[in-house]
């Protein structure tokens, strides 16, 4: 399907892979790379027949964070991409998914590097798969700077806060089995296989009624700061009118017809 400078596209069945593509930066992130994964994330919600996202970096990294040189100097190049940053200048924080985030399930597929800015766009995924000698963490502070893509709010919210402070505060690496041990990760595979994997439990999802799993992770994202009473209320809202779709009334025919089930949408 194509995609952009530094970012790749293309679908797999009802996924669509979009793929880092900077292997010889590690997939640091540049203007049009940032550009290519806002109208990506645009592109999955905006067609139907896509049901879920994977995200994944070349070269054997997943992202090693903001390219400031290329940010500050040439790798500014492209009046396209500057006239897009111009009109939107909230584009860069959306592709990073601090002010976005898709309808559609979006699976992370990690090997190797995803540090700093890496580890800040995992946080806006909703399921994380990495190969075993990956390496995670927000170096910032040991450069003097801030985390400044939602990492001292999201990731507090996503692994228990202790481990969540010294991740921000020493700036160390943290190793693939570490990160699944403190719930930053889900999975931990052998090294080559995280893409493999990802688009297993794609498939997975897939097979799924689209709008059931769409409603599923609006609800959990929607009451995740709502009081119990709050979000109890919220999920009716949200989980009642799926009873009534023409897809509920399919998912429990195929059951009782012992048959794989013909979502439609609808």
């Amino acid at each position: 399907m194509g995609g952009t400078e530094h970012l790749t596209v293309r679908r797999e069945g009802a996924t669509l892979v979009l793929t880092l593509d900077r292997p010889e930066a590690r997939n640091a992130l540049s203007l049009p790379m940032l550009v290519g994964l806002y109208d990506g994330w645009l592109e999955a919600d905006a067609d139907d027949t896509v049901r879920s996202i994977v995200l994944t970096g070349s070269g054997g990294s997943f992202c090693s964070g903001m390219d400031l040189k290329a940010l500050a100097g040439d790798g500014m190049r492209g009046q396209a991409h500057h006239d897009r940053l111009k009109d939107d200048p909230d584009l860069h924080w959306k592709a990073m998914l601090r002010h976005h985030r898709p309808r559609k399930p979006v699976i992370a597929a990690v090997e190797g590097h995803c540090v700093a800015g890496g580890t800040e766009i995992l946080q806006g995924t909703d399921i994380r798969v990495a190969g075993e000698s990956a390496t995670f963490g927000l170096f910032e502070v040991r450069r003097g700077l801030f985390p400044i893509g939602g990492s001292t709010v999201r990731l507090q919210r996503q692994i228990p806060r202790t481990h969540a402070l010294e991740m921000l505060l020493t700036g160390r690496p943290y190793s693939a089995r570490e990160a699944a041990d403190i719930g930053l990760i889900g999975h931990v595979v052998p090294d080559g296989t995280a893409l493999g994997e990802a688009l297993e439990i794609a498939e997975r999802i897939n097979a799924c009624g689209p709008l059931a799993v769409e409603a599923v992770k609006a609800s959990v994202y929607e009451s995740a700061e709502m009081t119990e009473t709050e979000g109890l209320a919220a999920e009716l809202a949200r989980g009642r009118p799926i009873f009534a779709t023409a897809d509920a009334r399919e998912g429990a025919r195929a059951f009782a017809e012992k048959r794989p089930p013909d979502y439609r949408r609808a």
